[in-house]
Formats: structure tokens, sequence, C-alpha cells
């Protein structure tokens, strides 16, 4: 097994990720909006820096400020629209706040999505947001073992949801609706957050929630692998191997996005389904976790993966993608849930648990557990 490079940002004078996130602090999260001077600062690259980020679209740090100075012009942050089409304003910066507040670990999830629906005002903006978000979330039941965690007192840092937080208050975002299914593209900063973060942004809930899987505490004192496979830049990985996590986890890429950013130095380098139908799997304690950070839907990665997972004896699958019927991720045509039922549902799939993720401008983000 070839290993990928090691942790390293294209461009920077030095970079080691423990040193980052040892380092990190708001003085690294963008003043008066300036992203391009953050992540300069961050990751320790030249001010002449002329990297392409390529994503949905492709841009370079000074076009994607560019775009950011731009603020509303041209229907840039038109993320809420009527049924006819027309633009709506934006959830006030309290409001924005308040859907932020949601996923930090210094405040309980439950407790601050109720809050945030009971001082909404009937009707407003806040309101639907706050309507669709309680409709998607399925708390796990005492049968899953699994718990949702109280918030902490010392947060565990996460450069990825510190920077996410500034966003929306520079975007105007706070948080999807029904209608965000129907956005295709994000904000021209997007590419930036993925090249260096990851496409998904974990949250204190969401890993801790691997962890519990993956660390029993009861019945079985095995403790488990996941497998992140697709894991692309490896920050989720990097985050569950760290404390408060301490998850054992094996890092799967077929190397074929370029990332501006690498976390960690032993992505193995390899097709994801057959990474899985060649490991050697073992009793059923000790059956590995499979992990999917935002799955293309636009190849076979996501179906070929899963049924090598299944056929292998597996029975916990953890996803982290798009939760509304854009089918952005995993599937075009159908959504996990359904892919599940329909092509494996006689072997006793079901969904334990789903938990809102950090949206980014325009998108709709959960985590699902999914066990047999």
């Amino acid at each position: 097994m070839a290993s990928s490079q090691p942790a390293v940002t294209q461009g920077a004078t030095s970079f080691q990720a423990d040193a980052f996130f040892s380092n990190w602090s708001d003085d690294y999260v963008p003043k008066n909006n300036d992203l391009r001077a953050s992540i300069l600062k961050a990751f320790n690259l030249k001010s002449q820096d002329a990297f392409i980020y390529h994503a949905h679209s492709s841009v370079t740090l000074e076009q994607a400020q560019r775009a950011l100075d731009f603020g509303r012009t041209n229907g840039l942050l038109a993320w809420y629209r009527d049924e006819d089409g027309n633009e709506i304003q934006p959830p006030p910066p309290a409001d924005v706040v308040a859907y932020t507040s949601i996923f930090l670990p210094t405040t309980v999830t439950v407790k601050a999505l109720t809050g945030f629906a009971s001082n909404a005002k009937k009707g407003s903006l806040r309101a639907e947001i706050a309507t669709y978000m309680q409709s998607k979330l399925h708390l796990p039941d005492a049968s899953s073992g699994l718990t949702l965690p109280s918030k902490v007192k010392t947060p565990p840092k996460n450069p990825s949801l510190d920077m996410w937080a500034w966003s929306n208050l520079a975007l105007q975002w706070g948080g999807p609706t029904v209608a965000t299914g129907k956005i295709k593209l994000s904000h021209h900063i997007a590419p930036i957050f993925y090249h260096h973060f990851g496409c998904s942004i974990p949250t204190h809930d969401a890993l801790s929630l691997i962890s519990q899987i993956a660390i029993p505490s009861k019945g079985k004192v095995a403790r488990r692998t996941v497998l992140d496979v697709g894991c692309g830049n490896g920050y989720w990985t990097y985050l569950l191997r760290n404390a408060p996590y301490n998850v054992d986890v094996t890092a799967i890429d077929n190397g074929q996005s370029l990332w501006r950013t690498i976390w960690i130095n032993d992505i193995v380098l390899a097709d994801g389904a057959q990474y899985i139908t060649k490991k050697r799997m073992t009793s059923s304690s000790l059956v590995p976790i499979l992990l999917l950070v935002y799955p293309v839907a636009t190849t076979d990665f996501t179906p070929s993966v899963i049924n090598a997972y299944t056929s292998r004896g597996g029975d916990t699958i953890v996803v982290a993608g798009t939760q509304n019927d854009n089918r952005y991720t995993a599937f075009q045509d159908t959504t996990i849930h359904e892919w599940l039922q329909q092509e494996h549902g006689r072997e006793g799939w079901r969904c334990v648990a789903q938990i809102p993720l950090p949206s980014f401008a325009g998108k709709d983000e959960g985590l699902f557990i999914f066990r047999k």
C-alpha cells in the first residue's frame, strides 16, 4: 500500500498540522471580511499567492476575495427566494449567530435548535429554517447506545468550524430551508474552504458519535477501526485521531482530486471498493466502520464502496453529505436512505441517527448513521 504525499500546504513556507492546530486562535479568523489575508497568515503563504483552487468553480484567493467584496451585487448572496423566484431579504445578523450557535460544542444541540425555533417570529425566514432543520433531526434512540454529547467548557480546536461561523455572517447565511434544494451553486469562496478544510465541516456532535461507535463503553470492549474512504485531504481523519475522540482511522483515497492542504501523511492511495474487498475482516465486533464524507454522486464510487462493504459483513455506515433532494452527494437519482432500502433492504439496514451538520451557504448537510 502506497501513501500519499506528506501533510503539506502547497505554496506554504512551512506547514505542520499539529503546529497549525496548536497555534490556531481567533486571530486567524478573517477581520473586516478579509478572507485572503486570513488564509495567507494561517497557512504561511506568500503575499503574491496565485494558486488556483479548483472545485465547482476555479478561483484564486484574490478572485474569491473580490467576489466577497461585491457583497450582494448581482445576486451573489441570494440564498433565499419566494415561490416566484423573487429574492427574500436575508436573516438579520442575530438570527445568523443563533443558527451558528446550534453547532458549537459549547451549546447543547437539541436545546439550541429548540431555542432557535421558539424565538423565531411567526412567518419569518428563521422560523422556516428552524422548521426544516427540526424535520430532518433524528436523534439516536436508547437501543442504539448513542447519545449526543453535552456541551463542553473547553472545546477542542476546529479551525474549519471557526471559519464557517465567520462565513455565515459574511455571506448572510442563516441555514437551509426546503427551497435550498433548488440551489445548484455556492459562493466563490467555497473552493478555498474545500481545499484547506475539506468539503464537509465536522462538529463535536458528529465526531463524538463516531467515537462512541468505534470505542464502545458497554457490551463490546474491542475498539473498532474507522475506514475513511474517499478521505479527501484527511481533515476528518485528523480530528478523529486526536483528543478527545482518539479513534483508530485508516484513511483511503484514490488521489484523483488535488488538494492544496493535506492534513495527514499516511493516506492509503487505493480504490476504496478494491481496498475493502481485499481487507481481512475478523469477528463482528472488530468489523470496521465505514465513513463516507461528501461521497461523489457523479461516478459509481458510492454504490461500489457500499456494496463491497456489505458483502464483507460490514454493519455500520456513517455518511456526511447532502440531506435535501438536490442529489449533490452519494447518488444523483435517489437519496442514500432510499438506495439502501432498494439495494440492501433485506439485510435489515436502518438509519439510527441523522443530525444536521454546518451547511456552507447554499448547502444542506447532515450526518447519517446506518446500522444493520
